[in-house]
């Protein structure tokens, strides 16, 4: 395989992982705890995208004109914290996919906008040896670095792989993830299988679709075949 393409950098939540029922969970365990109302999974499915913090605010009742926010975010980073991991799992064909990549010579990393911490605490579960820590990035605002759809954290991980944004490609299933590959400077495979619909995705100018794991190794295998970047 010629590699014009020699990196790959993925979104995790509704692209490497189905993560929706631990963030629905973990939210409704906040807001019972506040006595707020529960929210449906289809809710939190439209709320989750751009961290914790946005989460929060549109699962409370008046967002964060509420006087209870901080606390209720407070408790929902904690009570995530211990529940990221519980229904958890790779979408089928994920594992395989970034085993395949690696075989062929393209990096694999991971930039997300949930906590770094809980980012790492999955990638060693499910994606060592192809994905390490140091390219398996969450939030980190508090380091300066801005959350997706900032380029920062995709520009940090490609840099750690020494690969330019000329030779990658990033990979996602949401609005932030199109512009946040826009901002880097990237091409971008939207996910059809995460948490916004294909007629979403089209809407908010998805250029090129995967409809299974497989469609995104035959997406950059034939770009590096034809030697030019997607």
């Amino acid at each position: 395989m010629k590699n014009i393409i020699k990196a790959a950098v993925f979104d995790l939540d509704g692209t490497l992982l189905n993560t929706l029922e631990d963030l629905a969970d973990s939210c409704n365990l906040m807001l019972q705890n506040f006595d707020f109302p529960q929210r449906t999974i289809d809710e939190v499915r439209q709320f989750v995208g751009n961290g914790l913090a946005v989460l929060a605010e549109k699962a409370i009742p008046d967002g964060k004109k509420n006087p209870q926010y901080p606390q209720a975010l407070d408790f929902l980073r904690k009570t995530y914290a211990c529940h990221s991991q519980i229904k958890t799992k790779p979408y089928d064909g994920i594992i395989e996919l970034i085993r395949q990549l690696n075989e062929n010579g393209i990096k694999t990393g991971i930039v997300s906008n949930k906590p770094d911490a809980q980012v790492k605490e999955l990638a060693a579960r499910y994606f060592v040896p192809f994905i390490s820590s140091q390219t398996a990035i969450g939030e980190q605002e508090s380091k300066g670095i801005r959350k997706k759809p900032f380029p920062d954290s995709t520009i940090k991980v490609l840099d750690i792989m020494e690969t330019q944004p000329a030779q990658a490609v990033y990979i996602g299933d949401s609005d932030v993830d199109i512009a946040t590959a826009k901002n880097a400077g990237l091409p971008c495979i939207s996910v059809t299988w995460g948490f916004r619909s294909k007629e979403f995705l089209l809407e908010s100018g998805a250029q090129i679709l995967a409809e299974t794991p497989q469609d995104i190794l035959s997406i950059i295998k034939d770009g590096c075949q034809r030697n030019i970047h997607l």
